[in-house]
C-alpha cells in the first residue's frame, strides 16, 4: 500500500458541498491533521477521501467500467440532485464546530 502524502499550506480549490457525520474519535484526529498540517478541514477530507478511493483496486475496477460505459462521466442518479445517504442508527447529539474546527 503507497503512503499518504498531504501537503502544508497548500491554496483552496472549488469543492461541492457533502455532509456527513462522523466518530468523535475521527473528529479529533482529523482535527490534529488540520492543525499539524495547516490546513483547512474541507482541503484535508478531500484529500483523505481522495488517497482512500485510490487504494481500493475493487472501486477502480468498477470506475473504469462506468467510464468506459458511460462516456467517461460519471453521472449522479436520475431525479437526484444531491445524493441522499440513509442510515437505520441510533441517534446522536448535535455537536457543533467553530470557524477553526474546534468542536464544542
Amino acid at each position: 500500500m503507497s503512503k499518504f502524502k498531504i501537503e502544508k499550506g497548500v491554496s483552496r480549490i472549488n469543492r461541492v458541498k457533502l455532509q456527513a457525520s462522523i466518530e468523535e474519535p475521527v473528529a479529533a484526529e482529523l482535527a490534529l491533521m488540520c492543525e499539524w498540517s495547516n490546513n483547512d478541514r474541507n482541503y484535508v477530507v478531500n484529500e483523505l477521501l481522495r488517497f482512500a478511493l485510490s487504494q481500493d483496486g475493487e472501486f477502480q475496477a468498477y470506475k473504469e467500467s462506468v467510464d468506459v460505459s458511460g462516456g467517461g462521466k460519471v453521472q449522479a442518479p436520475a431525479g437526484s440532485a444531491r445524493p441522499r445517504t440513509t442510515v437505520a442508527a441510533k441517534a446522536q447529539p448535535a455537536v457543533t464546530e467553530s470557524a477553526s474546527g474546534a468542536r464544542q
